[in-house]
């Protein structure tokens, strides 16, 4: 601990010196504007949001003290394209900070934070800049603007109204404080959760992506039961890096936020702008869908016991052994081999990372006529990471930069995910900013004697976050406000699931499943299999991911968590919703990082809502067919380039013509 401190004194010392060359106030003179890596240092970050922050608040003044009459461009134009130093810092600090943290930067971070949120703050209860963006809300009908720009108008009042602008001197200033707290514990609970995954890494020697496939392969039943509880208790264990204490606080200060806004829980205030609107929607939603889901589970469980009773009778297991939740994954696998003769290890072979991404890329490109290629020396900020330019099929103009990292590592957090860089959007001047995406994950690294080879679940998360990286790179938006993935949290899951139905087709398997040794192509014997096993499992799977949500929404319509016990409420909440005791939720409150640090609070449910919209959407797919130009043609033009200059209904049903079948996601799992 001394040494660190020694070593953010000395950055300290050096941010002055450094404020002269720091990259992050210069332009970057790097292909296509990706940072400059190598070049920025950790001293540099502190110093270049301190200048941000000034900068960005000079921006501010210059829009309140402009005497002319208040318009779109000279108020809400401005106001969207200000900030451009501190979104250049946030693009390249937050993007690390889960992907390749130091304890240096950790502690740059919530520095970082509480300055970010002390400034939102001063925005957010700027009386002088909201009377000027109300103004403007007021005469909406009058100003002639786009539809796009009421979406950006009405985004921008909404972000004024709904933090607290109305509040008096007290309650602004608690709202203030409220913020800023929350800024730090959610970056907190991500840190103690990050520390939680290696430890379990430590004991076991398997990173937490690589859980369900050490469980499916693991044949000691006691090791079985000692890694799920020690996975399933992360967060929970009474040492320097359990959650309860950091995660109720976080509950605590959205109950109170929400009462503040004049709303009887954190769930009716996050969902008020949401596509669901109110609790009660989601909550009938999520007990339809977890009925037939729980139902399939418990058939599932029967055949897995029948082969676990086979290993009773060749004297493997004690008498009386019955499926636990430790089970699930091994004999779900026995049962998938026994059903439909499809054993992982076949597979993966034929899943090696390059091929599968180029598979991704390939789909993308008959889809929507875009071209990928990779850029040689790109800036990096690890090895691991890929940098690709994605053009235009037609007229080689650039729609935007990809960068992947695909591997684990101690230093970044587990899971998948896409983020960006850079937004798109244009200029006052009328520039086209195209963007900068991130893709993330955690698959198995290469090692001297095979590459990466993915399992199932890994290619269908590859082509599930270049979903949301194609809604990132396609954005055809003017305001960055509303650009790409800045839509309802409800809704931004339908690009990155609707792209998950195109991964084990067996025209696109053709083009890129092939055996990484003989460069065979996938039999169509195994493609049957994959295809046929589909809906294997489906009744784990959606119930797991169903119980989680449910679990969420618990959580956050609770009006009050003082005196409450975690394990207690959770255990009441799933006896309640009817979860059977061989599943547990796919997240448990002391790990559920979505909803305490990563922006999916009372909004996990979202995942299962945009699957209704993205197995309604593939239905018109599999009608026209899959690569039917014209179908994705108004995909891309009524979705992916839209970002959120419409309503999230509006756009579907332009494209669809119709609003969703509500069953189309039960059809689609098997599950009715």
């Amino acid at each position: 601990m001394k040494r660190l401190f020694a070593i953010l004194a000395f950055a300290a010392l050096l941010m002055t010196s450094c404020n002269k060359k720091n990259p992050f106030l210069t332009e970057w003179d790097t292909p296509y504007g990706i940072p400059p890596f190598e070049k920025i240092k950790e001293a540099h970050y502190l110093p270049a949001i301190e200048e941000g922050i000034k900068q960005h608040n000079a921006e501010i003044q210059a829009i309140i003290d402009n005497p002319d009459a208040p318009t779109f461009d000279n108020v809400i134009g401005a106001y969207d394209n200000s900030g451009q130093i501190l979104n250049k810092v946030i693009g390249v600090l937050f993007n690390l900070a889960e992907t390749d943290i130091t304890p240096t930067l950790e502690k740059i971070v919530d520095e970082a934070m509480v300055k970010l949120s002390q400034h939102e703050n001063e925005i957010t209860f700027n009386k002088a800049l909201f009377a000027k963006v109300e103004d403007l809300n007021n005469r909406k009908a009058e100003l002639g603007l786009t539809r796009e720009q009421e979406m950006v108008l009405d985004k921008a009042y909404r972000s004024f109204a709904d933090n607290g602008i109305a509040l008096d001197e007290a309650g602004q200033a608690r709202m203030m404080e409220i913020n800023t707290e929350l800024s730090t514990l959610g970056n907190k609970f991500g840190n103690m959760l990050l520390k939680e995954n290696n430890a379990f890494k430590e004991k076991f020697g398997v990173a937490i992506s690589e859980y369900t496939e050490a469980m499916t392969n693991e044949e000691d039943r006691a090791k079985r039961e000692e890694m799920f509880r020690a996975y399933s208790n992360r967060g929970n264990n009474g040492n320097e890096n359990d959650t309860k204490e950091t995660l109720l606080r976080i509950l605590t200060l959205k109950e109170e936020k929400a009462k503040l806004l004049g709303y009887d829980n954190p769930a009716a205030w996050i969902l008020s702008d949401k596509m669901a609107k109110t609790p009660e929607t989601v909550d009938a939603f999520l007990a339809n869908i977890f009925k037939y889901a729980v139902a399939q589970a418990k058939k599932e469980v029967i055949d897995m016991q029948l082969v676990m009773d086979e290993d009773i009778k060749a004297g493997k297991l004690p008498e009386g052994s019955k499926i636990e939740a430790w089970d699930w994954f091994y004999y779900a696998e026995k049962v998938r081999k026994a059903k439909y003769d499809l054993d992982e290890e076949q597979v993966k072979p034929y899943f090696k990372m390059e091929n599968v991404r180029e598979g991704v890329f390939n789909t993308a490109s008959r889809l929507y006529g875009i071209n990928f290629e990779k850029i040689e020396n790109a800036p990096k900020y690890h090895p691991d990471m890929e940098a690709f330019k994605v053009t235009d099929a037609e007229d080689g103009s650039l729609i935007g930069i990809l960068t992947t990292d695909y591997f684990p590592r101690e230093s970044k957090r587990g899971g998948a995910w896409m983020n960006n860089i850079r937004d798109q959007y244009v200029t006052p001047e009328g520039e086209m900013v195209r963007p900068i995406i991130v893709n993330v994950g955690n698959f198995n690294k290469p090692t001297a004697d095979k590459p990466s080879l993915l399992s199932i679940d890994n290619v269908e998360t590859m082509f599930h976050e270049f979903g949301h990286a194609l809604h990132g790179l396609l954005s055809q938006c003017h305001y960055s406000m509303v650009s790409g993935t800045s839509v309802a949290r409800d809704f931004v899951e339908l690009p990155s699931q609707i792209n998950e139905n195109w991964a084990f087709d067996k025209e696109v398997l053709a083009g890129y499943a092939k055996h990484y040794q003989t460069g065979e192509v996938i039999p169509d014997e195994l493609v049957a299999k994959i295809q046929a096993a589909g809906n294997f499992n489906q009744g784990f799977m959606t119930t797991e991911l169903c119980a989680a949500s449910i679990l969420d929404m618990k959580w956050h319509e609770l009006a009050s968590v003082e005196g409450i016990d975690i394990e207690e409420f959770e255990k009441k909440a799933c006896d309640e919703m009817g979860l059977i005791g061989e599943i547990i939720p796919r997240y448990r409150t002391t790990y559920f990082n979505h909803i305490f640090n990563s922006g999916y609070s009372a909004g996990y449910y979202s995942y299962l809502w945009a699957e209704v919209l993205d197995k309604d959407a593939f239905e018109l797919f599999m009608q026209k067919g899959i690569f039917d130009p014209e179908t994705a043609k108004s995909f891309k033009e009524n979705i992916l380039e839209k970002g959120g200059s419409e309503e999230p209904m509006t756009l579907y049903k332009t494209f669809r013509g119709a609003e969703p079948d509500p069953d189309a996601l039960l059809r689609a799992r098997g599950l009715k």
